[in-house]
């Protein structure tokens, strides 16, 4: 499926964990020694096992699905994947994939051009169906679909309604869902009569039952322990000798409870890698000879950082979805800034990230060829408590003798951030903001949730202040459309009503979000790569204007991997497993 941008608990705690509750992952590998298997952790569980459907990241479908072509994870460049070849005409709006010969499923069934079909006219483009990838295929001013049919088995063809410049790495990710197992299930309805789609393929489904087209398959699922992945018998890779790929007989993902466990277990020999955050670089490093193991370091992370304010003036049941006094506060674009100028990127940086970093700027990753530096003129809000408080006071706020600031009409200033419970690293964060907005007489009240709940405040109850989270990020800028139009999918500090839900009034959409939104839209239909370039970092200019989000650090993406791993070719684009089929493990253990 589509990488488009996910909410994600992965980066948000600075490590990848291991459950201390599950039974301890050095023991379990001896005990089925017999197999070669590949042991790394996860920070949460799986929140589903059907894609179309999925918005969190880590998500299983990294090692289970494959798209119609591939991102290399050293260069970024695209290659082949499920498609051998492809053509694309000269006015740019018809593309032609050609399938490889004898593509099966992990059943054993064909998978062919109709499967293809499916997934885009029956799932995808399925009013029906809530999903984000709709949001970041859509093209031009009135958000029309490609058109996608069959040409024969092996030939797939996409009209697109005008030039579409994402379309190769956005619509080459997705990955076809399995229309003999599905396709009832979009025609069945259930008791509220939406698709029993909706419920296949959740969390408490036999994994087993799962059926994908990735290098491996779903073997088991034990809630807070673990996820198993067996090597899928019909994937199509093979090496130049003729070897079926991937080498790796298993795959364990072990699930977070403990963030802290993650770094004792890699060091005891039951991980094979480890998510280095940099307060344990140093520790790490003196022991990377002793302990057999390497450590890798990708350059700046891609993804983002950021704390967002609920910006949502609609209404819902009679009620505002947040209270008017705040939400005042929150959509005075001088609030904003000023929190902006009150937290200190420099402290976060040393004191949490020990320098390896960069304080972030930008919703564009920095490798991006679309990213707009601050050196070419990008805003930034470098800390000056001072600046912060000559803002608040432009906005009409004032100071008590406490020191307490208060709005217009004597209300104290006061909000709850929230933040993933997950999270050490985020919860340590947040911490910090809420000292450094303390200096500036705004009193903030810090509030841990499950991810699971945090989600469900963003995306459906609308029942929040602030919060402080991550998208992971990549090369191109239009898979994070369903963030930035207006009626995105993940657009989450202005989000419209969602399909199911009931109905929000008198939302406003406000002008500079519009222009971002446009943007997004222009810039997509750009074939020119400066002028795509330039409207890019009109978007950047704006989000650092009116600062829907407010930018933290960009860490160094590094990992510490055992050397029985061979074949790992490490980068902040695709980390260790990107090329998860080449790898192989020197003892068979």
């Amino acid at each position: 499926m589509v990488r488009v941008h996910r909410l994600f608990a992965l980066l948000l705690a600075g490590i990848v964990a291991i459950s201390l509750t599950a039974c301890n992952p050095g023991q379990f590998r001896k005990d089925n020694a017999q197999v070669p298997r590949f042991v790394y952790s996860v920070v949460i569980d799986p929140k589903t096992f059907n894609e179309v459907l999925s918005e969190e990241s880590p998500n299983v479908f990294t090692l289970i699905s494959e798209g119609l072509v591939a991102q290399n994870g050293v260069t970024g460049e695209l290659e082949p994947g499920l498609a051998e070849s492809w053509e694309i005409s000269e006015d740019n709006l018809k593309i032609v994939f050609t399938l490889r010969d004898g593509l099966r499923w992990s059943d054993g069934e064909p998978l062919t051009a109709d499967d293809f079909v499916f997934t885009y006219n029956d799932i995808i483009f399925n009013l029906e169906i809530p999903t984000s990838t709709r949001d970041v295929l859509r093209v031009g001013d009135k958000g029309l679909l490609p058109e996608v049919a069959k040409l024969d088995n092996r030939r797939i063809q996409f009209m697109l309604p005008e030039p579409f410049a994402p379309f190769m790495r956005i619509a080459g990710s997705i990955s076809p869902m399995p229309q003999h197992v599905l396709a009832d299930s979009i025609r069945q309805k259930g008791s509220e009569g939406k698709p029993l789609f909706l419920s296949t393929w959740d969390s408490s489904t036999n994994p087993q039952s799962v059926v994908c087209n990735g290098p491996y398959q779903l073997s088991s699922y034990v809630p807070g322990q673990r996820v198993v992945f067996k090597r899928n018998p019909h994937y199509w890779r093979k090496d130049e000798q003729g070897n079926q790929q991937p080498y790796i007989e298993e795959i364990v993902w072990e699930i977070v409870e403990n963030p802290n466990a993650s770094l004792a277990q890699f060091r005891s020999g039951g991980l094979d890698v480890v998510a280095i955050p940099p307060n344990d670089f140093q520790l790490l490093k003196r022991e990377e000879d002793r302990g057999d193991f390497t450590i890798f370091e990708g350059g700046p992370a891609f993804g983002t950082r950021f704390i967002t304010f609920n910006l949502n003036r609609g209404w819902r049941n009679g009620k505002p979805v947040v209270d008017p006094i705040k939400s005042a506060w929150f959509t005075d674009v001088k609030f904003r800034q000023a929190i902006a100028y009150g937290i200190d990127r420099d402290t976060l940086l040393n004191n949490l990230y020990r320098g390896i970093g960069e304080p972030q700027h930008s919703p564009i990753s920095v490798q991006s060829p679309y990213y707009f530096s601050p050196e070419e003129g990008l805003k930034t809000y470098e800390y000056n408590p001072d600046k912060s408080r000559e803002l608040l006071t432009e906005a009409g706020f004032t100071y008590m003798a406490s020191g307490q600031l208060v709005d217009t009409k004597g209300n104290p200033v006061r909000f709850v951030l929230i933040t993933s419970a997950e999270s050490l690293l985020g919860q340590a964060i947040v911490s910090q903001i809420k000292r450094d907005l303390e200096k500036i007489g705004i009193r903030v009240d810090v509030q841990p949730l499950s991810f699971t709940v945090l989600v469900d405040k963003l995306d459906t109850t609308l029942d929040w202040d602030c919060v402080f989270i991550g998208f992971t990020g990549g090369i191109e800028p239009n898979s994070g459309a369903n963030i930035w139009q207006p009626e995105g999918r993940l657009h989450m500090f202005n989000l419209a009503s969602q399909p199911g839900q009931t109905p929000l009034e008198g939302r406003e959409v406000y002008a500079w979000e519009a222009e971002i939104g446009q943007l997004y839209t222009q810039a997509a239909r750009e074939l020119d790569d400066e002028k795509r370039k330039a409207l890019y970092a009109q978007t950047q200019q704006l989000t650092q204007e009116y600062l829907p989000v407010i930018f933290m650090i960009n860490p160094l993406s590094m990992a510490a991997v055992r050397n029985r791993v061979k074949g790992v070719k490490y980068t902040a684009l695709g980390r260790t497993l990107w090329n998860v089929y080449e790898l192989k493990l020197v003892d068979g253990t």
